[in-house]
């Protein structure tokens, strides 16, 4: 016989109970699992289940660090014949020409691009965006007359298109079998202009890069 309100000896009662708290990111409202044992030797074992969630992300880095977007210029230098001869800025200035067809060279600045691709998310693919033309009022020089050479055959650069989305280019991902859905690499971008004749002017213009993954 026992007194109400007290357990009898011999029982053993194990219960566990795990409460979530709602509303917590990524995690859902469990149940416990209550778990008895009133039998000699006493054992009582309760199970959790875990679910984790990782969001995606692809990061693209392009030029200096920050919010402002970077300038790729070129200036086409020329140079006169019979032997490469800058010409003088002013009027009436005497300096010797043959009269062939002058030869321009490229100076480049801020050509040396650094890029970087970071991603979780598997298979990252860049391509090229002419977003505005090379254009000086009513003369264009075609954007594929710009070149692109990356430093680093896993950071490819992808092909300059005439207007509009180029073709893809693939980012290695980090290759091992615990992070083969992990990309994270740097590069260094060259971009090089072919000097052909042009018509004189001042020529502006964008293009974006973009990088995608399923």
């Amino acid at each position: 016989m026992t007194r109400p309100g007290r357990a009898s000896a011999g029982a053993g009662i194990l219960c566990a109970v795990f409460v979530f708290w709602p509303g917590l990111p990524g995690v859902g409202v469990a149940r416990a699992e209550e778990v008895v044992d009133a039998s000699a030797p006493y054992a009582a074992s309760a199970r959790l289940d875990f679910r984790l969630t990782i969001d995606k992300f692809i990061y693209l880095r392009l030029g200096n660090a920050g919010s402002g977007i970077d300038t790729v210029a070129f200036a086409l230098v020329p140079s006169i014949p019979p032997v490469p001869t800058p010409p003088v800025a002013g009027n009436g200035v005497a300096v010797p020409w043959n009269g062939g067809a002058p030869a321009f060279g490229v100076v480049a600045t801020g050509a040396a691009v650094g890029v970087e691709v970071r991603s979780n998310a598997g298979a990252v693919s860049l391509r090229t965006v002419v977003a505005a033309p090379l254009s000086s009022g009513v003369d264009t020089i075609p954007v594929t007359d710009v070149g692109i050479v990356s430093d680093n055959p896993d950071l490819p650069a992808p092909p300059m298109p005439a207007s509009g989305s180029g073709t893809g280019a693939a980012v290695a991902v980090a290759g091992s079998s615990q992070q083969n859905l992990v990309t994270e690499r740097t590069a260094t971008w060259t971009f090089t202009l072919s000097a052909v004749g042009r018509p004189a002017g001042v020529y502006t213009g964008q293009i974006a890069f973009t990088a995608s993954a399923p």
